[in-house]
């Protein structure tokens, strides 16, 4: 199954390469939260490999495609993270697929064309990419860390966001915002990152990532610290020595 995914993701990666500058039509979920007629294409053709291949596996993705299966496993698919990089020609956006087993992200794979990179990873068997096994950096002090994060498109709890954000502010050596929580994610298990928080995602933000970090010798949680749950929305993503010091940032401690 690992390698139908990796191959279902390069391929679903190059169509987003090829396609990438074509003329395309945006329409609006939310009032910033869009979607591409690019977006449509690549889940069409992602969930009818998955279909023709596992019939009785059930599908979960982003742009409202929901089928239930016969067995433990649930492919959940974000066929372009980071659309509105893609829209303003930030070439920082992936297409990311995942399988669960029993519920718990089991497989994931992020495409990430225009860098030509393909990270993957699968629960006991180490995390990727384009071959080359990942490991989370070293990182022990907040101060010497470089940390991604994200916005929610709901901002009615800005105010209170923006606590938590000052926090890490004040104890990390930098927060970057780069607009794909998937990506995000992957660039932590390569040590590139050596922490990530957000709130107000999906499943499909989070399930291939989270695979991929844990398959790094990261830690996953929600922003609590408590056992990391795809549906809440939540996470703190880490090398996992940091791991602590960044989740007392969840309740504004700025000890």
């Amino acid at each position: 199954m690992l390698d139908y995914v990796i191959r279902l993701g390069k391929r679903a990666g190059e169509y987003l390469k090829e396609h990438h500058h074509d003329e395309i039509i945006i329409e609006h979920k939310g009032r910033i939260d869009l979607v591409t007629s690019i977006d449509r294409q690549i889940q069409c053709m992602i969930v009818s490999e998955i279909e023709r291949a596992f019939p009785d596996h059930a599908i979960l993705a982003e742009e409202g495609f929901r089928k239930k299966g016969n067995s433990p496993f649930t492919w959940v698919i974000d066929p372009l993270d980071g659309t509105n990089n893609f829209i303003h020609g930030i070439p920082f956006f992936c297409v990311s697929i995942a399988v669960l087993n029993d519920r718990e992200p089991y497989i994931g794979v992020c495409s990430n064309p225009l860098r030509r990179e393909l990270f993957w990873a699968q629960k006991g068997r180490g995390s990727y990419r384009n071959g080359s096994r990942l490991h989370v950096s070293r990182t022990e002090r907040m101060i010497d860390s470089l940390i991604a994060t994200g916005f929610p498109y709901d901002d009615d709890d800005i105010d209170r966001l923006m606590e938590r954000f000052s926090c890490i502010l004040r104890k990390a050596r930098g927060i970057r915002r780069l607009g794909s929580a998937a990506l995000d994610m992957c660039y932590v298990a390569a040590g590139s990152f050596d922490a990530f928080w957000e709130e107000g995602l999906k499943p499909w933000d989070m399930a291939a990532g989270e695979v991929i970090i844990r398959e790094a010798g990261g830690m996953v949680t929600g922003l609590d610290g408590g056992p990391f749950d795809l549906y809440r929305g939540g996470i703190i993503a880490s090398n996992a020595k940091l791991h602590e010091e960044l989740r007392r940032c969840m309740d504004h401690d700025n000890d």
